[in-house]
């Protein structure tokens, strides 16, 4: 994701914190530093609106039922991947 601009907290941060933002688990600071880093970047908050209708789409749809083992390694590793490449392409950038 290019975000078109430097910021105080990286994207690869802001994204790698966001379900914890999301579920209201993230630290009064932190969820300021989210904050601020989403009013300054659209591609940032263009995912944040994306990654919240997918949660709450699966909560309506899952409800309470437990997640295949399988299927939570395969997200993971797939967000895990996702980051790294935002990492090493935020450190081409700079």
């Amino acid at each position: 994701m290019s975000c078109g601009g430097t910021h105080e907290t990286p994207c690869s941060e802001v994204l790698a914190n966001l379900y914890t933002y999301i579920d209201g688990e993230l630290a009064e600071a932190g969820c300021e530093e989210v904050r601020r880093h989403l009013d300054e970047c659209r591609p940032c908050l263009e995912e944040y609106g994306l990654e919240e209708v997918v949660k709450k789409l699966v909560a309506k749809c899952c409800g309470c039922d437990p997640v295949p083992d399988d299927l939570r390694s395969k997200v993971l590793f797939r967000l895990e991947a996702a980051r790294t490449d935002l990492v090493e392409r935020e450190g081409a950038v700079e």
